[in-house]
């Protein structure tokens, strides 16, 4: 019998936690796995003890980076310093960019033999694409889940990066045809910094939008861990909004919901790949906003990404205002081709991320694993 494969596997935050679960669960069926690192809710369940709270690494902009900073770096050198010890067969980092970049340089200096691969390419096509040169010398590989990353990466002398697909592309059923009524989904983020800065924004838009003869009430998805916390905001709300858990709660939303108002994060592709039309915002801290004008991001959303066009609304602030995201919600609704269109480009995009594309065709994520365990055996 040969032994189990020994995997340290790391994730910042919900989605990369699913998307990491879903490597351990494709990985199980081709091999005995032994889990260490990093996690939450997911990886919890496919059998990992995690190192400490996957949480405290859920930050983002520098408003709510700088008051964790010193956390954060001592929490890079206890993750680098466990797989340093464990000599894991290999090491797979999901998403946390900058996390992982820190964890992955530490391990190189000091065991350059374990092979590290990030999952969740950086946004290096949105801004500073001379970081992707920088990933070359610690990661092995990257496993991207947008179809055109790989060539993109190529472009700017990035490590070898393959398209592996999206989890949710095979979770998610996509709706042929819309409903004419039904929820509005508010989506806000699944960072305590985001709900600061989006709730205020997307309760002032529900409350106007209420009395829209397309909308019944709201539901709000939420991470099990914020639950407590967004129920106690939005008690006191003058709508009727649900607040649920859970993937196959989300699901069940997102396959009855009228439209959507999502930050501009994951979620967006999610809704993509179920066919929901939706606008989508962001309430930028001032690091952000100058990244955003410095290196002049042609897309905040990822479907808007994928087809390289203007397909949903992007409604991207500094300081919060209800009245343009209400205006954006209010078209979609009122105009059944504009969400016709949206249904329409999001079919071609779940086309592209089943198949990927003829240069880069979707590849298993577990053999990429498996092709550098077997090189290090060699």
């Amino acid at each position: 019998m040969s032994a189990p494969l020994r995997l340290f596997i790391l994730a910042g935050e919900p989605s990369g936690d699913r998307i990491a679960a879903d490597l351990v669960h494709r990985l199980r069926q081709r091999a005995e796995v032994e889990l260490s690192g990093v996690g939450g809710d997911a990886l919890t369940n496919a059998g990992l003890k995690s190192l400490f709270d996957m949480n405290e690494l859920s930050v983002m902009g520098w408003a709510d980076v700088l008051p964790r900073l010193p956390k954060l770096l001592w929490r890079t050198r206890q993750v680098a310093k466990a797989i340093v010890r464990s000599r894991p067969d290999v090491a797979v980092l999901v998403d946390a960019q900058v996390f992982s970049a820190l964890v992955a340089k530490q391990v190189y200096r000091a065991a350059p033999d374990i092979p590290i691969l990030l999952c969740v390419a950086p946004a290096v096509w949105a801004w500073k694409p001379e970081r992707a040169q920088h990933l070359r010398p610690h990661f092995r590989e990257v496993m991207a889940v947008l179809p055109f990353e790989p060539a993109f990466m190529r472009r700017v002398g990035g490590p070898e990066t393959t398209y592996v697909g999206h989890p949710a592309v095979d979770a998610l059923p996509f709706r042929q045809t819309l409903p004419n009524k039904g929820p509005v989904l508010l989506l806000p983020g699944s960072r305590e910094g985001e709900l600061r800065r989006h709730l205020p924004l997307m309760r002032a838009v529900a409350v106007e939008l209420a009395s829209h003869p397309s909308v019944q009430g709201f539901i709000l998805p939420t991470p099990r861990r914020l639950e407590s916390i967004v129920r106690e905001r939005v008690a006191d709300w003058a709508v009727d909004v649900k607040v649920v858990t859970g993937e196959a709660a989300k699901i069940e939303a997102m396959g009855a919901a009228v439209a959507a108002i999502a930050v501009t994060g994951t979620v967006t592709l999610e809704l993509a790949l179920a066919g929901v039309p939706m606008v989508t915002t962001y309430v930028a801290d001032k690091g952000q906003a100058k990244r955003w004008f410095k290196y002049k991001v042609k897309f905040a959303s990822l479907p808007n990404a994928i087809l390289d066009q203007p397909l949903v609304p992007e409604i991207l602030q500094i300081e919060p205002n209800a009245a343009p995201l209400l205006a954006a919600v209010r078209e979609l609704l009122d105009d059944p081709e504009r969400a016709e269109r949206q249904l329409a480009g999001f079919a071609a995009i779940r086309r592209q991320m089943e198949a990927g594309t003829a240069e880069d065709p979707r590849v298993d994520p577990a053999e990429r694993v498996l092709r550098h365990v077997a090189a290090e055996k060699q």
